[in-house]
């Protein structure tokens, strides 16, 4: 800054301070005149012009310093914004994969019109419906994530401009100096920022512009494919709510027009393959799901079976154990059939892939197992629901498949009247079969009678509706089977402590499952069989958005559907964490000493895997709950409370069990004396640890008073203990020989070490005997006992071949008479 107007400031404040005392002299003096003070006071008057003109100036300079800082600013923050616009334009959009998007898109959409908005025939299908729905919903998904995409780029591009515009409207950048060499470098600068921004305002306009023409494209397209999704449920309810209306004439008569039958599979295998494959696609951590819990199930039933095997438990023709005879098969049929409702609102292809995989593991299953006449009946109905299933994925009516449908209900239906007037139902191992099989020739009569009278899509429905019902209610009724099984067998072989692994009663678990694994089934049954038909879609729709909606208590907002998944996952997580546990105790893996060293280490480490599954479990459950961080930490704030005034006792002992799963003063299976309690370490839980003593009860120990407690841990050790024997001898005993023939019987025990050798020591002359101990080692201290056993008969049979003899105590009583006493 210029100090100059400050200088002259001051020197015009001294001057008149000086011609102020002049005056008053003067005027002191009497000899004043009114010429002299004119003089003074014009003089005042041009040293405030002065002050005034300097104060001007001055501010004006400091305005043009300001100028001048703020536009050096401006100039570098529009130069970092360039630099920051050109690196974005060079990462830049493939917009060619995204126009190709849309053109596959809109390609796509035009096969899922086939049959609905295009080539319609005389009447729509619920199949060719709802398929067509499904496909247009995928495919308005992916046109959505292309359109955030774009959107978001937009936005950026936007940004740039925006943020340039803004710096260069700056009014200081209009601020010229007043000095023509100044005001020609500045010029200069600014005609060079403009050349330099002109090619990037260019390029940014031009990304705009081509990124707002995709932006228009998807937008049109998605607003079509809407259009047609609430078409379609419009098409849905009116076909839900006409369910028995008549669509074509009867089946003798002859048609109007047909589309030919070749068309309509040919289309009908494109729209089934787009639809599975965009399905697969979208959902591919589920399926990654299902493989773990598969792999998961697998490695439980394998387990099973080599306990079962190890303790030569299996019965030759598997009854109550068939679960165990394939358990790679029974894992996979378990998994499909219960984990398949994790699949929301699955193609029909989908669904038919995994019926086809449940059919044939339990075909293979059943080999040799039932009777030849129930297995043929059982391949019939297979059969049967796939001819009943790929009729049901053509998407569009035709005078073919009608009589198709004629034919196989027909054959269906006498089927199942031949089988129900066989009477062999007693034969079967689950009764409802038979029910199921009736109410198939039940549904089977209606489809064709239907089919008959031209009302097509409710024959259809009754038709794959009565060949799925049997088929689904005998895979239900032999998973609800193979689980009570695989419990049963479970609770078996079941040692460590907790029952209630699988929260169930397995005190009453017995050859018939229990009624809520039934209840399930039939729930099951129903959402399957009730896919087929367009009622069902529409009445359950309100319950579902009855579920998703969302609700607000306080800032929190949740759906009763995160509620479900929160609980969910909880229990998952918790059930996960036990089964962990189940197969890391005692001896159920233990077939070799091998296997038995590696399941203890493992054992060791099973408190802190159990807590790192609940600890995920319960982070995704409120991460998929939704709920807020900050109420999390009111409850725990709340927690903290609590424990400062009343759960000391449970923190101590959950604490004490994370330092016993770290520090590892002792782990799973190790030999340990508590304060004179001898026993193994059964388990480490959170809170508690239990011991199982030599007399086979449970001792339950907190955690706290484990580690505050006297702790022998005798495996840290290797797993050894010192014996020792007293013996007393006879005081006539040669003392070398008995001491030659003992540590020859120690030397020839296996049992017992060699290193430390066994010693011999005589320890001193007892009332009736010399004694002596023996001390030795075995090579496992669950031995000693045995050993010591052995070496008793062993000692006592060597003394008595070398007339070494050891006394019992005893004193003589000498009795001395008095001559004097009578006799």
């Amino acid at each position: 800054m210029n100090l100059q107007p400050f200088f002259k400031f001051f020197l015009i404040i001294i001057l008149s301070t000086l011609s102020i005392d002049v005056a008053a002299q003067i005027k002191s003096d009497n000899s004043s005149s009114i010429k002299k003070d004119s003089v003074t006071i014009g003089f005042v008057d041009k040293m405030q012009d002065l002050a005034k003109k300097s104060a001007t100036k001055s501010k004006a300079e400091f305005e043009s310093d300001k100028a001048l800082t703020v536009q050096v600013r401006i100039f570098e923050e529009v130069r970092l914004t360039m630099q920051n616009a050109k690196s974005y334009l060079k990462s830049g959009l493939d917009t060619l994969t995204i126009k190709q998007t849309l053109q596959e898109i809109i390609k796509n959409y035009k096969i899922a019109s086939d049959g609905v908005f295009t080539n319609k025939g005389t009447a729509q299908t619920y199949r060719n419906l709802t398929a067509t729905k499904k496909i247009i919903n995928e495919l308005i998904s992916e046109a959505e994530e292309r359109k955030v995409r774009l959107d978001a780029r937009q936005k950026t591009l936007s940004g740039y401009r925006f943020r340039l515009d803004s710096l260069l409207t700056t009014k200081e950048l209009f601020s010229f100096p007043k000095d023509s060499l100044e005001l020609m470098d500045y010029l200069h600068s600014l005609v060079t920022v403009a050349k330099e921004i002109d090619p990037v305002d260019s390029a940014l306009k031009l990304a705009s512009r081509n990124v707002q023409i995709l932006l228009n494209s998807y937008n049109l397209e998605i607003n079509t494919l809407k259009l047609s999704v609430d078409e379609i449920e419009h098409d849905e309810k009116k076909m839900a709510m006409a369910t028995l209306a008549r669509e074509f004439p009867n089946i003798t008569e002859t048609p109007d027009a047909y589309r030919p039958f070749t068309e309509i599979l040919n289309f009908s295998k494109i729209k089934a393959l787009l639809t599975l494959q965009f399905y697969l696609r979208n959902n591919i951590w589920k399926l990654l799901i299902l493989c773990g819990l598969f792999i998961l199930s697998f490695v439980y039933l394998r387990s099973l079976k080599m306990i079962y095997i190890a303790k030569r438990l299996l019965i030759k023709d598997f009854e109550g154990q068939l679960v165990i005879r394939y358990p790679l098969l029974s894992a996979l049929l378990l998994v499909i059939s219960i984990f398949q409702f994790i699949f929301i609102s699955p193609p029909f292809i989908l669904n038919v892939i995994f019926w086809l995989i449940s059919c044939l593991c339990l075909t293979i299953i059943f080999r040799g197992y039932i009777t030849r006449y129930w297995m043929i009946i059982w391949l019939l109905m297979v059969g049967f629901f796939f001819l009943a299933a790929a009729d049901n994925m053509i998407l569009q009516a035709s005078r073919i498949e009608r009589w198709f449908m004629f034919v196989v209900a027909i054959v269906g239906v006498i089927a199942g009247i031949i089988n129900l007037l066989q009477k062999r139902h007693h034969e079967l191992r689950e009764k409802w079969i038979a029910y199921s099989i009736a109410f198939m020739v039940f549904l089977e009569l209606c489809s064709i009678g239907l089919n008959i009278f031209g009302r097509y899509n409710v024959s259809k429905t009754l038709v794959i509706g009565g060949f799925l019902n049997v088929v689904v209610a005998i895979l239900f009724l032999w998973v609800v089977r193979f689980i009570n099984e695989g419990l049963v067998l479970a609770f078996n072989v079941y040692t460590v402590q907790d029952k209630k692994l699988f929260y169930l009663n397995f005190g009453r678990v017995g050859a018939r499952a229990p009624f809520l694994l039934y209840l399930l089934l039939i729930l099951g049954w129903v959402i399957l069989m009730g896919h087929n038909f367009p009622l069902f879609e529409y009445l359950s729709q309100p319950l579902l958005n009855f579920l998703s909606r969302d609700r607000t208590i306080g800032d929190y907002t949740f759906s009763i559907n995160s509620l479900f998944l929160f609980f969910a996952i909880m229990s998952i997580s918790v059930i996960i964490s036990k089964i962990v546990s189940f197969f890391t105790s005692d001896e159920h893996l233990a077939v070799s000493q091998a296997k038995g060293a590696n399941k203890q280490r493992l054992g060791s480490w099973v408190l802190l895997v159990r807590i790192f599954i609940l600890s995920i479990g319960l982070f995704l459950a409120i991460a998929a709950a939704g709920i807020p961080m900050d109420r999390i930490t009111i409850i725990i704030g709340a927690l903290g409370v609590g424990i400062g005034f009343g759960m000391q006792t449970l923190v101590n002992n959950l604490v004490s069990g994370l330092i016993i799963a770290f520090e590892k003063p002792v782990n799973v299976g190790d030999i340990v004396d508590v304060d004179g309690q001898g026993g193994t370490m059964k388990s480490i839980g959170f809170r508690s640890s239990i011991i199982t003593t030599w007399d086979g009860a449970d001792l339950v120990m907190p955690n706290g008073d484990l580690l505050n407690s006297h702790l022998m841990n005798w495996t840290l050790a290797g797993n050894r203990k010192r014996v020792t024997i007293v013996i007393g001898v006879a005081y006539d005993t040669e003392l070398e020989k008995c001491r030659q023939i003992l540590k020859e019987i120690l030397s020839s025990d296996e049992k017992i070490d060699k290193y430390p050798q066994p010693v011999v020591q005589f320890e001193q002359f007892g009332a009736s005997t010399i004694d002596l101990k023996i001390f030795f080692w075995t090579k496992h201290m669950s031995e000693n006992n045995s050993t010591k056993s052995d070496l008793l008969i062993k000692i006592t049979s060597a003394f008595k071949t070398n007339n070494i003899k050891i006394p019992f105590p005893q004193q003589d009583i000498y009795l001395h008479k008095n001559e004097n006493d009578p006799i």
